[in-house]
């Protein structure tokens, strides 16, 4: 919301909560419309609706949106599941809607630059890297946690998104993975202040994930996602080709400090200050990082607007979810498991493009 004004396309002019109190307050907030649930989908001046409820109500909500005419952008994952991706993506085809789905942080001026690099050869081929999503979970800062340690969350589908989209757009499709999971205890206690502090809920999906990832490029990449990690010195991603080394920043983020190593030479760093979804400016009293949250929604809008598919589409977050749920079912299962889906890597998004899209 504090976004969508830095953008072309975007008008934002309604909100709407199951908690009517909290669109009340965010339409006050921002200056737009609080209405109920049911009504917004029938708005006739929404043509696009931003779905950020929690992931197992992901594909209720995007079907209600395409099922009434609009367009739908939504939080990561794309759906629970890929039985329940597949059914929104026909219906959308079917209905002549577009779908999009976070994360858009590839976009973003570090997912840029890396792609950059990548596509004029400075480190080669790619053929093998590694990516890690290392943390202690959400109990010690979340007041109310326990949707993140369910079916269709966990460190695997809740933060492996950002992680296998930018590996997607940097490195093409995933062919196949082979993954061992755990659990690092069937129970969590929330330490976090509020009325829940003290009391504790179970665990319903694996908390850490150990995976391999084979790429059609011919990449292996190794990707491990954890809540049980309290403390670690990996890096978020390193990436190393024919002709030298690439590291990314988390991304999570929109900016920061991309690094080469062109034939194992010194680290030369890119910091994005200065350049497109690079500065940092958030948070907004004291920023420290780049926060460019509705960039994926304003390029959304450009596509529709010129007919092509948007670059943070459904496709890829399909492909990024079906990668995700294998990497579970590897796990479970002791296999390797091959991925159906192959989409087009996105195209890349040059300077030019980028400033296209702000006001």
């Amino acid at each position: 919301m504090h976004n969508a004004k830095m953008f072309q396309r975007l008008e934002m002019v309604a909100c709407a909560d199951l908690r009517s109190e909290a669109a009340e307050a965010r339409a006050a907030e921002f200056g737009l419309r609080a209405m109920g649930v049911d009504d917004i989908f029938h708005a006739d001046d929404i043509d696009l609706i931003l779905n950020l409820s929690v992931p197992n109500a992901h594909h209720e909500v995007s079907m209600r949106a395409i099922r009434a005419g609009k367009h739908v952008f939504t939080e990561k994952p794309l759906c629970a599941s890929t039985s329940e991706a597949r059914e929104l993506l026909d219906a959308a085809a079917a209905a002549g809607l577009a779908v999009g789905s976070a994360p858009d942080t590839f976009l973003g001026a570090a997912g840029r630059r890396a792609r950059a690099l990548i596509d004029g050869g400075d480190v080669g081929q790619i053929v093998t890297g590694t990516a890690f999503m290392l943390g202690r979970g959400m109990e010690h800062w979340h007041p109310s946690p326990a949707f993140y340690y369910q079916p269709g969350a966990g460190p695997v589908l809740d933060m492996g998104p950002y992680y296998l989209t930018i590996l997607v757009h940097l490195l093409g499709p995933v062919r196949a993975v082979t993954a061992a999971t755990s659990f690092g205890a069937t129970q969590r206690t929330i330490t976090a202040e509020g009325p829940l502090q003290g009391t504790s809920f179970d665990v319903g999906t694996p908390t850490t994930a150990l995976s391999l990832l084979e790429f059609a490029s011919g990449a292996i990449v190794t990707f491990g996602a954890s809540w049980d990690v309290h403390r670690h010195s990996n890096m978020p991603i390193e990436l190393h080709g024919t002709a030298g080394s690439l590291r990314l920043p988390d991304p999570d983020n929109f900016g920061d400090i991309v690094a080469v190593s062109p034939a194992g030479a010194t680290w030369q760093e890119h910091n994005s200050e200065g350049t497109p979804f690079g500065s940092t400016n958030y948070p907004f009293d004291k920023p420290d990082r780049a926060n460019y949250r509705a960039l994926g929604l304003a390029e959304m809008a450009e596509a529709l607007e010129h007919g092509r598919p948007p670059r943070a589409g459904g496709e890829l977050a399909f492909h990024v979810l079906e990668v995700l749920e294998s990497i579970l079912s590897s796990g479970e299962r002791q296999a390797r498991v091959e991925i159906t889906s192959a989409p087009p890597q996105p195209a890349s998004l040059d300077v030019e493009a980028a400033r296209g899209l702000l006001r």
